[in-house]
């Protein structure tokens, strides 16, 4: 990815991880599809925005990256800062040379591995919260059921290169400054897989794979949040010619919820309680994501108190617990009173030696001779 991880998700190369997670929990929901911006770079801007957050937001990962750069933590070694995959110096010969001194190849021999896919899954808040099967949908590359992957057409079969008798590779041996060298190369004959097809399938024309549309059941574990990113082994494209497959990676994004607010493994909600109850107390029915639960409310409950519902949050990842839900009092204050109300009202606060605002024109004269 060209771009710099920190400038995806508009932070500094300084900030804190609460900034980084802040910075990305804004991207997610610009970028969800239900925001109706209408973008159609949306999803392809949302996986390069979870895989920066994936980095920055692993300590391990983000020193890495400061250090090395991309190809730190995108399959690179940490320790190999060449780039040369932590093979030695027999790797920097051959990545200059073309060839290995020292003997021997890292390159494999047969049908290369197909190519990794990638795919994102939109996902309900509670399906996120408590896991569920998922089923994504992806174009990919599959074995040719004509010639069973083979490549060659049906009663033939592959033909071992007698160029490189089977290897995939070449070695030819030159004299240098330094002595005798060995230098490998995949071989132009039968371009690395080591298998020669005279007679083609005509399904897929020697490849041995076509393109189709897969459906996979995706096991989503619960506690997963945006930016998470699954991985399906074995599930990407399959090699050409019976090559093995890659692997599929499914990033995860959540839609919001209309009641409540993930912050962590704790949900946050709000409740709006008449003022009688907050001023005398009540027990009320609490919608949560497990059903309504009662809750006491006690006396003289004001505006802006926090209650914790323990063990009604989101359930941890990495333990079998799940966190708290915060629930947030918002006092109603009526409004809309009656005149039988007003009356009320007022004679507490009388009661209270406490100064109000002269009542509405209506009812002086009622109230003058309810004081009598």
């Amino acid at each position: 990815m060209a771009t710099d991880y920190y400038e995806l998700l508009g932070v500094s190369r300084s900030a804190t991880p609460e900034e980084i997670k802040r910075a990305f929990r804004r991207l997610a929901r610009e970028l969800h599809p239900d925001t109706g911006h209408g973008d159609p770079d949306a999803e392809a801007r949302f996986k390069q925005v979870a895989h920066a957050y994936e980095v920055l937001s692993d300590p391990e990962k983000r020193r890495r990256y400061d250090t090395f750069g991309p190809d730190g933590v995108n399959g690179t070694p940490a320790s190999d800062p060449f780039g040369f995959g932590g093979g030695g110096l027999g790797d920097v010969f051959e990545a200059f040379f073309g060839g290995n001194p020292f003997g021997g190849s890292r390159r494999s021999s047969g049908p290369p591995r197909g190519a990794d896919l990638e795919v994102v899954a939109d996902l309900d808040f509670t399906e996120a919260v408590f896991g569920c099967e998922h089923a994504v949908s992806v174009r990919t590359a599959v074995a040719c059921t004509a010639c069973r992957g083979t490549g060659a057409a049906d009663g033939t079969e592959p033909v071992t290169c007698y160029e490189c008798q089977g290897t995939g590779q070449v070695q030819r041996i030159r004299q240098s400054l330094i002595g005798q060298m060995v230098t490998s190369s995949p071989c132009a004959r039968c371009s690395g897989s080591g298998q020669i097809i005279a007679n083609p399938c005509r399904e897929c024309r020697g490849e041995g794979r076509t393109v189709e549309e897969r459906t996979y059941t995706v096991d989503i574990p619960a506690g997963v949040d945006s930016g998470s990113t699954l991985r399906l082994s074995g599930r990407g494209a399959v090699g050409a010619r019976g090559g093995a497959p890659g692997d599929l990676y499914v990033h995860l994004r959540v839609r919001p919820h209309p009641r409540f607010e993930r912050e962590g493994n704790e949900l946050l909600t709000s409740i709006r309680l008449p003022y009688t109850q907050a001023t005398l107390g009540a027990t009320i029915e609490l919608e949560t994501l497990d059903g309504l639960e009662p809750i006491e409310i006690p006396r003289g409950t004001a505006s802006g108190t926090t209650f914790r519902v323990r063990g009604r949050g989101v359930p941890h990842l990495d333990r079998g617990d799940r966190g708290d839900l915060l629930v947030e009092v918002v006092v109603d204050v009526p409004t809309d009173l009656s005149e039988d109300e007003d009356e009320i009202i007022r004679r507490l606060a009388e009661l209270r030696g406490e100064q109000v605002a002269p009542p509405p024109n209506g009812l002086i004269s009622k109230l003058r001779s309810a004081f009598k």
